[in-house]
């Protein structure tokens, strides 16, 4: 799918759609949507459900897509998402919540960071502080104001960034340069260890402040037992409960940021116990194995609403 308006792709899709007598079509990116979308002019999809998994406002075009009959679901991946449609003119019934799921078998308290602190030359008592995505929204120039008001008081505190690319880590490694934290901080491309980076982590922040749903990253690191901190917005909430499997700061705050960061490194048996928290919650509600089963019993509810 080259584009929204790869018609190639959409011949392609309608002959499949015809070959399988597909009953469920459910777009889960934008390219995708317009694409089914487009299809369902030619063929008839019983059920075409919408994934949104992002909050940034709805556009009139994505607005009209999000709202005509032709969509039967929307499947939001937090509440606070479903709530945000609701209030752009998404009729509320038409959406149903069912949270983005981790791999509990992947991401696991047993996972060996062990490696990777190798690979970064640290022992065991250095403090790292780690956050996944390199996106401008991400907030990461926040996390390294916060870093540098922490140094003063935890030398031992590092902090990692991952996914960096093109000239990303060039440029964070300038902006940490330019805080006096060279030292302290480092920079992975693409990885796909992300379950040992997050074990060997002490904390992982996601200082994002707007466009967010519910961060991956969150669920994951909780998943390995890894307390997080996260800002109090969008989906955060849902599963970071603040003061119990995590800590909650404003966005844009690298200064309550710190002392979050100072709270976790001072407080390490309190950390432990956010971590075994988050744990048992993602298994509770933000498991793979919960999303299938929501997700497959919305696909017999729709199915079962549908003509013969």
């Amino acid at each position: 799918m080259t584009s929204e308006a790869d018609l190639r792709s959409v011949r392609r899709l309608v002959g499949i759609l015809q070959s399988h007598r597909t009953q469920i079509v459910h777009a889960q990116k934008g390219k995708a949507r317009t694409l089914a979308m487009i299809a369902s002019l030619f063929v008839r999809i019983p059920v075409l459900v919408l994934n949104r998994g992002v909050s940034f406002p709805l556009d009139p075009l994505n607005r009209l897509g999000y709202t005509t009959r032709r969509v039967t679901a929307i499947v939001a991946v937090c509440d606070s998402i479903k709530q945000g449609l609701i209030k752009q003119g998404v009729p509320a019934e038409k959406i149903e919540v069912i949270y983005s799921g981790t791999d509990t078998a992947c991401f696991h308290p047993g996972v060996d960071g062990s490696g990777i602190r190798r690979e970064l030359g640290l022992g065991p008592h250095e403090f790292l502080i780690t956050q996944i995505g390199t996106r401008s929204w991400k907030g990461n120039d926040d996390v390294l104001d916060a870093v540098a008001k922490v140094t003063p008081r935890l030398p031992r505190a590092r902090v990692l960034f991952v996914g960096a690319r093109g000239g990303k880590a060039q440029a964070l490694q300038a902006q940490a340069a330019a805080r006096g934290i060279a030292g302290a901080v480092s920079v992975f491309p693409y990885r796909e260890d992300i379950p040992e980076i997050l074990a060997a982590s002490a904390v992982t922040v996601d200082a994002s402040y707007e466009g967010l749903g519910l961060t991956g990253t969150l669920r994951e690191s909780l998943a390995v037992g890894t307390p997080v901190i996260g800002t109090d917005i969008e989906g955060n909430p849902e599963i970071v409960l603040h003061g119990h499997t995590g800590l909650l700061v404003p966005p844009r705050d690298p200064g309550a940021l710190a002392d979050a960061l100072l709270a976790i490194a001072t407080d390490p048996e309190r950390a432990k116990a956010m971590g075994r928290a988050g744990r048992a919650l993602v298994e509770a509600k933000f498991s793979t194995a919960v999303k299938v089963e929501r997700t497959e019993a919305l696909y017999r509810r729709l199915l079962a609403r549908r003509p013969a």
